[in-house]
């Protein structure tokens, strides 16, 4: 099914602060990107009450077993692998917890797959094989908001039940009617014309870096910013680990690695089991009744 391009498409328009890029110096060619980059912020800041939305709903859907799995072509669906694959290490999370779908397969990671993103079809046949269940969220990612591949899985997500967010940079998409909730960063046109993994790529991340990292506040993974429930699977971030556990049970370095070894390497676990004074399993029971959140548990 072929989308038409509206006409006032904000990410194909000519930016006039770029427009003779190529005859500028080469600190002023940064300067010009700087400052279009500097807008982006606000874009994203305009979009703020849709993402507090995105998160407590994602948020509340997880706590039932489900999934957010995000779906794009190109920058778009890069960006969304990226991030769910940092989930698992910074927050201790399931690997399959949080999923990244892109057009063209794993392949289209690191290499351009022509004509991926017009496959409709795949779109939904991609998720399909994701067994989707009423409690997993999708997050179709589109900075046209246009993009076969994306309006093609949320199709198939939406028959299925799910909960379907979208994310585009102009106003107006077919993506809009395609979802539940719909995030729309406007952040005008590139300094390059059309190259969207520029400024629509930099709203894209702080979007998803936002909603990933709300949903799992949400769900009890940080203890005010300090990163509590981090898997310690190199040498920074066992001395993270261990600095987390010395600030919050006021023990040195030493002791508070003694502490983490006797917990199974879980911070959470160490800081209950010292400042309660109980053991590890009675203070993994503890942060179970309290739904993994640590402040409740200890206080």
């Amino acid at each position: 099914m072929k989308i038409p391009l509206p006409q006032a498409a904000a990410t194909e328009a000519r930016n006039p602060a770029s427009r003779h890029i190529d005859s500028l110096s080469t600190l002023q060619l940064v300067e010009v990107m700087n400052q279009e980059d500097a807008g982006v912020a606000n874009a994203v800041a305009a979009e703020a009450p849709r993402i507090a939305q995105a998160i407590d709903q994602v948020a509340a859907r997880i706590r039932q077993g489900g999934r957010l799995i995000y779906q794009g072509a190109g920058t778009s669906g890069r960006l969304g692998v990226l991030d769910a694959s940092e989930c698992p290490p910074t927050f201790t999370v399931p690997p399959g917890l949080v999923v990244g779908v892109i057009a063209g397969g794993r392949v289209a990671l690191t290499s351009a797959i022509e004509g991926a993103e017009d496959r409709w079809e795949e779109g939904a046949s991609d998720l399909e094989a994701l067994s989707l269940t009423p409690m997993d969220s999708v997050m179709g990612i589109a900075t046209s908001g246009r993009t076969p591949y994306v309006l093609g899985g949320m199709q198939y997500a939406r028959s299925r039940g799910c909960l379907t967010l979208g994310l585009a940079c102009n106003h107006g998409s077919a993506l809009a009617s395609a979802v539940d909730l719909m995030i729309t960063t406007v952040v005008g046109p590139e300094v390059v014309t059309g190259s969207t993994r520029l400024k629509a790529g930099t709203a894209t991340k702080l979007v998803l870096n936002t909603l990933t990292t709300g949903v799992m506040i949400r769900l009890g993974k940080t203890y005010g910013n300090l990163m509590v429930d981090l898997t310690a699977t190199n040498e920074k971030l066992r001395d993270r680990a261990v600095r987390i556990v010395a600030e919050l049970t006021s023990l040195d370095s030493s002791d508070a690695a003694a502490l983490l070894q006797h917990c199974g390497g879980e911070v959470k676990t160490a800081v209950v089991a010292h400042l309660r004074q109980i053991s590890p399993a009675e203070a993994r029971l503890r942060l179970a009744a309290c739904g993994g959140h640590l402040r409740p548990a200890i206080e």
